[in-house]
């Protein structure tokens, strides 16, 4: 198994920066890719960004590029999420979630098998 924690969540400003970590603990070795999906209220899970383990390969939604940047530590078996020029739009509960198998659409919620507990975004205008 997997356990996934988020944190970093926070309520900001519109314009302001936050940066969520995503640690990950357990049988991580067994999973190729991290995503980062976020849920606001009465709206679907919708993707925003994955990085491989391996390889570093990056994808972001349309609406995540130029603002968010998704990084990873492997030696602290953590994924970041810095993002910036926030906007209220961009509130919701952000998760993140793992990969089994590394598939070319990232963006599909049922590719993705551990998700971690979600952390609140709330941008203020």
């Amino acid at each position: 198994q997997v356990q996934l924690v988020e944190s970093g969540g926070g309520l900001v400003q519109a314009g302001d920066s936050l940066k969520l970590s995503c640690a990950a603990s357990g049988r991580t070795s067994s999973r190729v890719a991290v995503g980062w999906f976020r849920q606001a209220p009465g709206k679907e899970r919708e993707f925003v960004a994955r990085i491989t383990w391996a390889l570093g390969n990056i994808a972001y939604a349309d609406s995540a590029k130029g603002r968010f940047t998704i990084s990873r530590d492997n030696a602290k078996n953590t994924v970041y999420l810095q993002m910036n020029s926030l906007k209220p739009e961009d509130t919701a509960v952000y998760y993140c979630a793992t990969q089994r198998t590394y598939t070319p659409s990232a963006w599909r919620v049922e590719d993705y098998d551990y998700w971690g507990q979600g952390t609140q975004v709330t941008v203020s205008s």
